[in-house]
């Protein structure tokens, strides 16, 4: 498969302490903020399509990474969605101080959910692009032989000999690719550039007890007990070729958007030919929706 060669610009980060440990992030642009979270196993950088252009259209753009990924320290403790929350939540009161546009994909959309039902004085608005239901797998929504050898997994990829030998098998770049050529809708979008960046962070020592922690954690809260409790619209945005949140999953989204009364309000959109992660993927269209949908609610409120 031909490559392309790296063209991204260099994106300038900071360090921050939070619990003892390294958090590298980055702000860009001056206005109203925007943080955007990124998604299991990915960083900063996976938002080097975005940044630039939300900063030129007036948003101060706050990105970190994820304790446990990127730069980031990757201590040997449990991982978990609720950690995550504390970490945004600390670092909103001590950088920002102000509602901000909360914008996930993946696990990060899950999080953005979480934010906006338990802390609504942080945000005014959601982005959520492809967002995940969980975590990891819940057992009783597994399809029926995984769910019965679910328990005995999850007890050899915490042993430490099959859990390093697992983690070694998908960290490798081959490996990372093919993962991507599953989930990417947008094929050309794959890049030497985008393999390195997620296979770099891998060889750190810390990685292996990170990822199989995420894996044998707890699920988190499902979006449909988070939603009643969100106030703020949200925009919702889903690449259809995502094998991982399968288009059937954004149905509590769907339900939402086409309800005029619905709590909260939800507008939803399918991109078509696109996975995962549409705006790694269809940066060209993910970027003016967001923008523009913001712009929308600025005027209404006017």
């Amino acid at each position: 498969m031909a490559t392309q060669v790296t063209t991204s610009p260099v994106i300038a980060t900071k360090a921050w302490i939070w619990r003892g440990y390294r958090i590298q992030y980055a702000v860009q642009g001056t206005g109203q903020p925007m943080v955007l979270i990124h998604g299991f196993g990915a960083c900063i950088d996976h938002w080097r399509k975005n940044i630039t252009e939300f900063a030129a259209a007036g948003y101060q753009v706050w990105t970190l990474d994820l304790l446990g990924f990127g730069q980031s320290d990757m201590p040997a403790i449990d991982y978990s969605l609720e950690l995550w929350q504390d970490l945004f939540k600390d670092f909103w009161n001590e950088h920002i101080q102000q509602p901000a546009v909360w914008v996930g994909n993946s696990i990060g959309g899950l999080l953005v959910l979480m934010i906006l039902a338990d802390y609504p004085r942080m945000g005014n608005s959601g982005v959520l692009l492809n967002s995940a239901g969980s975590l990891n797998i819940r057992r009783e929504e597994a399809i029926l032989p995984l769910r019965i050898v679910m328990g005995p997994l999850r007890m050899m990829l915490r042993s430490k000999v099959f859990g390093p030998f697992f983690f070694n098998q998908v960290r490798g770049k081959k490996a990372i690719r093919n993962s991507l050529l599953q989930i990417y809708g947008n094929k050309e979008a794959i890049t030497d550039e985008l393999v390195d960046m997620l296979y770099n962070p891998s060889c750190n020592s810390g990685a292996c007890h990170v990822f199989m922690s995420v894996l044998t954690g707890p699920p988190g809260p499902r979006p449909s007990e988070l939603l009643p409790r969100i106030q703020q619209p949200l925009l919702v945005l889903w690449g259809e070729d995502d094998p991982w949140a399968a288009l059937r999953t954004a149905k509590v989204y769907q339900d939402l958007s086409v309800n005029p009364h619905a709590q909260p309000s939800v507008t939803f959109e399918i991109i078509a030919k696109t996975g995962h992660c549409p705006h790694d993927e269809r940066p060209e269209i993910i970027n003016p929706m967001i923008i523009n949908w913001l712009a929308n609610l600025q005027s209404d409120q006017i």
